[in-house]
């Protein structure tokens, strides 16, 4: 039993719907969350830049001494998770690989379609996982990039703009066999219901945020390392700009109200890195 909390760090707003499938499955872990939200979106950053801030939050987080660090934020697990891997002295995890592997299970010989940031969609991460596992799978990546905006204005799936952006990116799809459809940014859960409808009922979607949440558990369940207390496990909250916004809008995504937000000035987590500035 291992009573020490899971980190999980996000760009933003959109790693809470990684923590809402952590706290499902796993109610008793103490869980805390750095949104680095004065830098966010990492989605249209180059890989070095992404690789630094991600090693900076989760650098941060190691300051709380967690068992294990969640890079919840899917363009930081497609361009910096090697990087956190090398340097990061606990486990890392991130959201890529889970939902690579969830697609592939779920294909069955159609197409694979991975919906991400242009930083996720151009990197090849989750067309690479893919391949690794099923050489011969065939995998469609589409960027979308208005997704992310979209959700963070705090507009529904019935909403006339959602509907329209849903349909210029995905509406030349449905001809194309597609089996699965990978949600690569822990956004898009947000929107799901629209992109069902706008796929067809023959699509099967993929949340990566709850696969990763499952891969968590498998994780911690093969390492005897799983908190040991009966209580409900606590959640703390950190940001880097604006915690009152996150506070309000974080809710969509964990479900939940959130009790608390801490602002961390950018002293407590810029340049915590050992490496300042990695190589691409």
């Amino acid at each position: 039993m291992n009573s020490a909390a899971i980190a999980v760090f996000d760009s933003g707003l959109g790693g809470l719907s990684v923590v809402r499938h952590l706290r499902q499955l796993l109610p008793h872990e103490n869980i805390v969350y750095f949104g680095d939200t004065a830098r966010v979106p990492y989605g249209i950053k180059s890989r070095p830049t992404v690789a630094q801030f991600a090693l900076e939050t989760a650098s941060f987080l190691l300051g709380y001494e967690p068992k294990l660090v969640v890079a919840a934020c899917n363009t930081a697990s497609a361009l910096a998770l090697d990087t956190l891997e090398a340097e990061l002295p606990v486990p890392v995890i991130g959201v890529v690989a889970p939902g690579a592997a969830a697609a592939v299970r779920a294909a069955r010989g159609r197409a694979i379609v991975v919906l991400g940031t242009e930083a996720t969609i151009s990197s090849g991460a989750y067309q690479a996982a893919v391949a690794a596992l099923d050489p011969d799978q065939p995998v469609v990546a589409q960027p979308c990039p208005l997704f992310v905006p979209l959700v963070e204005e705090g507009r529904e799936c019935d909403d006339p703009i959602v509907k329209l952006a849903v349909e210029s990116y995905l509406g030349a799809l449905r001809g194309r066999d597609i089996g699965v459809a990978v949600l690569g940014c822990t956004h898009y859960p947000l929107l799901r219901d629209a992109i069902a409808a706008c796929l067809g009922p023959g699509v099967e979607v993929v949340d990566s945020g709850r696969e990763t949440s499952l891969a968590v558990r498998s994780h911690l369940e093969a390492a005897g390392a799983l908190s040991g207390s009966a209580a409900p496990g606590i959640l703390r909250c950190f940001v880097s700009d604006n915690p009152a916004r996150f506070q309000r809008v974080g809710s969509r995504f964990l479900g939940e109200r959130i009790e608390h937000v801490e602002h961390v000035e950018a002293e407590r987590y810029v340049n915590l890195a050992r490496r300042a500035t990695p190589t691409a």
